[in-house]
């Protein structure tokens, strides 16, 4: 197999789960990002402690943390991993903090683990939901927020190594 072929497609195109069993257990590392964008308002409700919904950055954070260990249940080809370590962070951005002078939440999950298979779409599904339940926290007050900039930034670990996000 080279590495252009998709590896949960068999000869005949059918999706499948790859078999990981021949592969050796190393120790995996992923950092997923992702922006919140809203209005200054909003942001400072959120910061200043004041949503109707409680506290919405610890709240983001613990759904994050939950959501990637249901990745599997997500993601119909992925393979149940038993995570090592869960992390994320959210980080109010104010005005004039970023060059396109958007406002609102960057939020980064770094998740690891030791096995046969990468922890990429765990990190990516927890910077996912802690955005999204940012949104659901906050949405009555400002239904215009837009998610996005969910990328993958790192990886490490197994067979191919070493792979960073260039700025």
């Amino acid at each position: 197999m080279t590495q252009n072929e998709l590896t949960h497609l068999d000869s005949k195109g059918q999706a499948r789960m790859v078999d990981v069993s021949p592969k050796d257990d190393t120790k995996r590392r992923a950092v997923a990002s992702g922006f919140i964008a809203m209005q200054p308002e909003t942001l400072a409700l959120i910061v200043e402690g004041k949503a109707a919904k409680g506290d919405v950055l610890a709240t983001a954070r613990v759904a994050g943390i939950m959501a990637s260990k249901q990745t599997a249940s997500l993601i119909p080809l992925c393979h149940p991993l038993n995570i090592t370590k869960a992390a994320v962070e959210l980080v109010p951005v104010g005005a004039g903090e970023r060059a396109d002078g958007r406002v609102g939440i960057e939020v980064k999950a770094t998740l690891g683990v030791t096995g046969k298979t990468g922890i990429e779409m765990e990190a990516l599904t927890a910077a996912s939901v802690a955005c999204l339940t940012v949104y659901d926290m906050c949405k009555a007050v400002d239904r215009g927020m837009e998610i996005g900039e969910i990328r993958l930034l790192l990886k490490e670990g197994g067979k191919s190594g070493l792979w960073e996000r260039e700025a």
